[in-house]
């Protein structure tokens, strides 16, 4: 079976927009969906067919303070207001085509960060009802600038934390090949959290969290490391950007969210043709 493995990094997740726009422009599908944070919040998308809706809904309310705003930080407790993007704006402003998700046969996965346990949860969306948001939203929640997420007793956060990029998770889930999109170079190098004075603080309740957070550059290191073997032995295939994206984990400039989509666009263009012989190779 063939996987799409896509990683985090918030706004980042653009470029995966683009990425994965051309390939469903060209008709390319998968039979599981795994996605992270940003790659589980834009990701949703692939399997509900929305060629363009990504892009368009962030350009479109880039500058509303409802949808990412220290105003909405300061009212709600999450810097990515949780109400307006995961009930205003799927349901009411640019509907998410559920019909065609359900219709979709290609399972759909996203990783969120039990905070009690450092360990990540790893939960199948069959329905896309505001309960499978809600697991979206638990998979995207940042820490320090989002609320902790109950669901199911448990208390989430950010996938990205405990696994980044779960290549793992769908070769043990039986896809044997899989195509691995990254938001960031592939020599990217993750530092320690600069931010561990302040997660100590605020997570102190929960120790094995701070614990994960501590660890968490080592354990995307390793993953990377990883991923790059798989890659040598021709079970994964990797769509990464070529330099920095021109933007960050926040961006409010619609001309920055077009420019990095385009560079996804472009290079799933370029890899294009290696991407269908890989997937074609028995």
């Amino acid at each position: 079976m063939n996987g799409l493995v896509l990683e985090g990094g918030a706004m980042r997740g653009i470029f995966t927009a683009g990425v994965m726009d051309y390939l469903m422009e060209r008709d390319v599908y998968f039979d599981g969906i795994a996605g992270v944070s940003a790659g589980a919040c834009f990701g949703c998308n692939y399997k509900s067919h929305q060629i363009g809706r990504t892009i368009r809904y962030n350009k479109i309310y880039a500058k509303d303070k409802r949808y990412c705003s220290v105003s909405s930080f300061i009212k709600t407790g999450d810097l990515y207001g949780a109400k307006f993007c995961y009930h205003v704006l799927p349901f009411e402003l640019d509907v998410f085509d559920r019909e065609a998700y359900l219709s979709n046969p290609a399972k759909f996965y996203v990783t969120a960060t039990d905070i009690k346990t450092g360990e990540p949860v790893y939960k199948r969306l069959d329905n896309m009802d505001r309960t499978d948001l809600e697991w979206i939203r638990a998979s995207s929640s940042m820490p320090l600038v989002s609320n902790i997420v109950h669901l199911e007793g448990m208390s989430l956060l950010d996938g990205g934390i405990t696994d980044s990029i779960p290549l793992r998770f769908m070769q043990k889930k039986g896809y044997d090949k899989n195509v691995v999109v990254l938001t960031k170079p592939e020599d990217y190098v993750k530092k320690e959290n600069p931010a561990m004075p302040y997660i100590r603080m605020k997570y102190k309740k929960y120790p094995e969290f701070v614990r994960a957070m501590q660890e968490r550059h080592i354990m995307y290191n390793k993953q990377k490391e990883y991923i790059n073997r798989e890659e040598d032995e021709g079970r994964a295939f990797v769509i990464a950007p070529p330099g920095p994206l021109p933007l960050g984990h926040i961006c409010h400039d619609p001309d920055r969210m077009q420019q990095a989509y385009d560079i996804g666009y472009r290079r799933a263009e370029e890899v294009f043709e290696d991407l269908i012989d890989f997937l074609k190779k028995p």
